[in-house]
C-alpha cells in the first residue's frame, strides 16, 4: 500500500529557518545564504521521508513565511503599494508579510493575518482588487523546488494551496466578486500544471481545505467552474481536503475528474457516513488520513487498521487494486520535528510520543500490515481501543454558579468607573514589553545554574521597575509589569501547574519568524501555589497608577499545548480553570484591581461545522473561562485578549464570556470586525489594536488619530462611540526592539490626547 505525506515542517531540527531569516532583516546574511538555508532544510526534509519509504512526497510545502503569501507572489497578486521599484521578489514577499518603513515613499502597512482554519499556525490573508490581473511568475516556484527535489534523485508530488482556498481567504478590496476571478486564476493554474508536466513531475495535488467549511451554492458553483477549467491537465490532478468532512460537497468533488483525492478522517469522521450513503469514484484512488497531523501522541495501530478496514470495505478501494493509500490526515507542520534528543524528559512520556519523523515511521508500518491483511475482513464494531476522537469534546456536568458571576455587567461598569476614574479611551497595552537579548540571556543564565534565584530574582524587579517608569512617563493610564520573567505565555503556566511536561526541542511555526513550544499535558491540572502574584504585587507598589495581572486563559492554555486523548478536551479546560481561578482570587486578595486573562487562541479547536460550534466546543470553552472570574468581586475589573482570527460568527459568544474588557488584534483588517460588534449590540468595553505591532514600522501620529477616530465610527450607529472604547496596540510586545516599542507607545498617547481633546464632549 503507498503511502502519502501533505506537508512536513519547515523550521529546521535546530530553528535554522528562524535564524536566518532574522539575520537577514537584520541585514548580517545576503539573500542568497538565506535561500542556501531554506535549500538545506528542503533536502534534509525530502530525503527523511524517502529514507522513511514514504511514496508521495510533497515539495512546494516549504515556504520562508507562508504558502499562501507564496502562492499571492506565484500567480501575481500582489497588491499596487507593494510594487516597490528596487526590491527585490523576497523583499516584496517580506513586505506584503510585515510592512515596510524605509522613508517617506517606501512605506507600507503589512497584509492582515488570519488564523489557518482550526490550527495555531497563521496565514496571510491576499489582496485582490478590480484591477488584479494574475499571472505566473518566474521561476515558478513549484517547478523549481520540483527539479531541486528531483537533483538529490528523489521524485516529489508539489503541493498547491488550491484555487478555490485561495479565492475563498482573500480579502476583495473593489467590486468584483470571487467568480469574477476565476477564469484569470484557472488560466495561472493550467499554465503552471504545463510547466510542472514539462520538468517531469508525474502528479499534482492543489490543497482545499476549505472545503471542509460550510458551503453554499454560490461556493460550489465556483469549485466546479474553477476545476473544469484546471482540469483535465498533463499530468494527474489530486486533491486533499484536510482539517474536517466534505459533506456539502461530495458529490461536486466526486464527479470532478480528479486522478487522486485525499481526505481527512481524523477530524472528518463524517467523511465515513459519506461514504456509506455515496459511492466513490471506480477509477479514482483514495487516499485515507487515518494519523494525525496535529497531535503527538502514538497512533492506536489497532483503530488505524479498523479505520482503514472500513474505509476500504465502504468505497470498494483497496490496495490489492492500487486504489488505497494510507495518508497523514493533515500536513505535519503543527508537529515538532522530532522526539530524537528529547532525553530529559519522563522516559514514561517519551515512549508515548510521535513527532513527524515519528509519525512517518508509524505510516509506513501500518502500510505494511495492510499488505499482510485483508482489510476488508476488519469489523471495526469488534475494536476494544475505546472511543473516537468524538468523545475528546464531551463536556462535564459543571454547577452553573461556579461560572456565573455578579451582578451584571452593567452595574460593575459603573462600580469600577468610580475605583478607577480612568480618564474618556483609557490606553494600556496588552501586557508584555520587549524581551531584549539581555533578559533572554538573563533567563538562560539562571535555568543553566549561572546565576542563582535571589540574583535573576533581583534583577527581573528591577527590569520590572524601570518598565513601569518608562510607562508613566509615556502617560499609559493602565499599565502593565512586562513580562520579564515568562519565556512564553502558555509554557510559564504550565511549568507552575502539576500536570504538564515539557520538550526541550519541540518547536513548531506559528507564523513567519515565530516559533513555539507547546507543553504536553500529561495527567490532571491542578495549581502547586501562587504563579503571578509576588510581582504583580511588587509592580503594583511602584505606581499609584493600575497595574494589571497578567494570566493566561484555560482554553489558551489548553489550545496552545498538546493535550490529554485520553479524557474529554472540557474536562482538562475546566481542570485549567479552576487552577486559574485561585491564582485570580489570590490576586484580588493581594490588591490588584484589574486582572487580564487572554484567551488569544479561543477560535482554535473551534468546530468548522457552525452547526457543530455551540454543542461540541462553545459549550464549555466559554463556562471554563467564565469559572476562572466568577468569584471576584464587582469592582475588579476583568480584561481579556484574542489574537488573529475571523470572530464574526461567535461575536455574541464572545460576549457571554462576560469580560469588563476585551482586546483584539484588529489593526491589519482596518478594524472590521467593530462593524459586527456594533450590529450584534456588543456590550462588552472593547479594545481594538489600532497598530500593528508583528511589523516594524512606527505609526505616526495621524496614522492613530484617524485609526482611533475609525473605532469610534464603526462602534456607533449615530455617531462616534468613544464611551467603552480603550485605545492599546494590537498584541503584546514581546518580539518588538525597545526604541520602535517606546516611539509608538509615545505616538498612541499623543494621538489619544489629541482625540480626547476634540471628543470629550462626545463622551458620557
Amino acid at each position: 500500500m503507498k503511502t502519502s505525506v501533505q506537508g512536513y515542517p519547515r523550521i529546521g531540527k535546530h530553528r535554522e529557518l528562524k535564524f536566518a531569516t532574522e539575520a537577514w532583516l537584520r541585514g548580517e546574511l545576503s539573500e542568497g545564504e538565506l535561500h542556501a538555508t531554506g535549500k538545506r532544510i528542503r533536502a534534509e526534509s525530502w530525503k527523511k521521508m524517502a529514507e522513511a519509504g514514504i511514496d508521495r512526497i510533497p515539495s512546494n510545502d516549504f515556504s520562508l513565511y507562508d504558502p499562501l503569501l507564496d502562492t499571492a507572489c506565484l500567480v501575481g497578486a500582489i497588491p499596487e503599494p507593494y510594487r516597490i521599484m528596487g526590491l527585490s521578489a523576497l523583499e516584496t514577499l517580506f513586505a506584503m508579510a510585515r510592512g515596510r518603513q524605509k522613508g517617506e515613499t517606501d512605506n507600507v502597512k503589512a497584509l492582515p493575518m488570519r488564523k489557518w482554519f482550526n490550527t495555531n499556525y497563521h496565514y496571510i490573508v491576499s489582496e485582490l482588487s478590480d484591477g488584479t490581473r494574475f499571472s505566473l511568475s518566474h521561476p515558478a516556484k513549484p517547478v523549481e523546488e520540483f527539479l531541486e527535489a528531483l537533483s538529490l534523485g528523489i521524485s516529489t508530488t508539489p503541493v498547491i494551496p488550491g484555487a478555490m482556498t485561495f479565492l475563498s481567504l482573500a480579502r476583495l478590496t473593489g467590486n468584483r466578486s470571487r467568480s469574477d476571478y476565476a477564469d484569470d486564476l484557472a488560466r495561472v493554474y493550467r499554465e503552471l500544471l504545463s510547466e510542472l508536466a514539462e520538468a517531469g513531475a508525474r502528479e499534482v495535488v492543489f490543497d482545499e481545505p476549505y472545503l471542509a467549511s460550510d458551503l453554499d451554492e454560490s461556493d460550489k458553483s465556483l469549485f466546479v467552474r474553477l476545476y473544469e477549467l484546471i482540469t483535465p491537465a498533463p499530468l494527474d490532478v489530486a486533491l486533499q481536503i484536510p482539517y474536517g468532512d466534505i459533506r456539502d460537497v461530495w458529490q461536486e468533488v466526486m464527479s470532478l475528474p480528479f486522478a487522486r483525492i485525499a481526505l481527512d478522517f481524523i477530524e472528518g469522521p463524517e467523511n465515513l457516513n459519506l461514504l456509506r450513503k455515496h459511492s466513490f469514484p471506480r477509477k479514482t484512488i483514495l487516499t485515507a488520513g487515518i494519523i494525525s497531523g496535529k497531535n503527538v501522541w502514538k497512533t492506536d495501530e489497532g483503530q488505524a487498521l479498523d479505520l482503514l478496514g472500513e474505509i476500504s470495505r465502504l468505497s470498494g478501494c483497496t490496495s490489492g487494486n492500487g486504489r488505497l493509500e494510507a495518508g497523514i490526515a493533515s500536513s505535519l507542520v503543527h508537529v515538532p520535528l522530532t522526539v530524537a534528543g528529547e532525553s530529559a524528559l519522563d522516559p514514561a512520556i517519551v515512549s508515548r510520543l510521535s513527532f513527524a519523523e515519528e509519525k512517518l515511521a508509524e505510516l509506513v508500518l501500518l502500510s505494511v500490515c495492510c499488505e499482510k491483511t485483508d482489510l476488508r475482513s476488519f469489523n471495526p464494531n469488534d475494536s476494544d481501543g475505546g472511543e473516537g476522537p468524538a468523545s475528546l469534546y464531551t463536556a462535564p456536568t459543571i454547577p452553573q454558579e461556579e461560572c456565573t458571576r455578579t451582578p451584571e455587567r452593567h452595574i460593575r461598569r459603573t462600580i469600577q468607573a468610580r475605583r478607577f476614574a480612568l480618564p474618556p479611551l483609557p490606553t494600556t497595552t496588552i501586557g508584555s514589553f520587549p524581551q531584549t537579548s539581555e533578559v533572554r540571556s538573563l533567563r538562560a543564565a539562571w535555568r543553566k545554574g549561572a546565576i542563582d534565584t535571589t540574583t535573576y530574582t533581583s534583577r527581573i524587579r528591577e527590569l520590572t521597575v524601570d518598565c513601569i517608569r518608562e510607562q508613566e512617563e509615556l502617560g499609559l493610564d493602565v499599565l502593565v509589569h512586562g513580562e520579564f520573567e515568562r519565556t512564553d505565555m502558555v509554557e510559564f503556566f504550565g511549568q507552575q501547574l502539576k500536570g504538564f511536561a515539557f520538550t526541550a526541542n519541540g518547536w513548531v511555526q506559528s507564523y513567519g519568524t515565530r516559533c513555539v513550544k507547546p507543553p504536553l499535558i500529561v495527567s490532571d491540572v491542578s495549581r502547586k501555589g501562587p504563579m503571578t502574584v509576588e510581582l504583580s504585587v511588587y509592580a503594583q507598589g511602584l505606581t499609584n497608577k493600575p497595574v494589571k495581572g497578567m494570566l493566561t486563559g484555560p482554553v489558551t492554555i489548553l489550545n496552545w499545548s498538546f493535550p490529554r486523548e485520553d479524557i474529554p478536551l472540557a474536562a482538562q479546560a475546566f481542570q485549567i480553570a479552576r487552577a486559574l481561578r485561585e491564582e485570580v482570587l489570590d490576586l484580588e486578595r493581594n490588591g490588584i484591581g484589574i486582572i487580564q486573562i487572554d484567551e488569544a487562541a479561543l477560535q482554535e479547536k473551534l468546530p468548522r461545522r457552525k452547526a457543530d460550534r455551540r454543542a461540541a466546543y462553545l459549550s464549555w470553552a466559554i463556562p471554563a473561562f467564565r469559572m476562572t472570574h466568577a468569584g471576584v468581586k464587582p469592582e475588579t475589573q476583568i480584561h481579556t485578549h484574542m489574537c488573529y482570527s475571523d470572530f464574526t460568527g461567535i461575536v455574541r459568544d464572545i460576549d457571554e464570556m462576560d469580560a469588563d474588557v476585551i482586546t483584539f488584534e484588529a489593526a491589519r483588517s482596518d478594524h472590521a470586525l467593530l462593524a459586527f460588534l456594533a450590529a450584534e449590540h456588543f456590550q462588552t468595553a472593547v479594545g481594538p489594536g489600532i497598530y500593528d505591532i508583528h511589523s516594524p514600522r512606527v505609526p505616526d501620529v495621524g496614522e492613530l488619530y484617524d485609526a482611533i477616530h475609525r473605532c469610534a465610527r464603526l462602534l456607533g450607529k449615530h455617531g462616534p462611540a468613544f464611551d467603552g472604547l480603550w485605545v492599546n496596540p494590537d498584541c503584546g510586545l514581546k518580539t518588538r526592539g525597545r526604541e520602535e516599542t517606546i516611539h509608538s507607545l509615545a505616538n498612541l498617547v499623543e494621538a489619544t490626547r489629541l482625540v480626547r481633546q476634540e471628543a470629550v464632549h462626545d463622551i458620557d
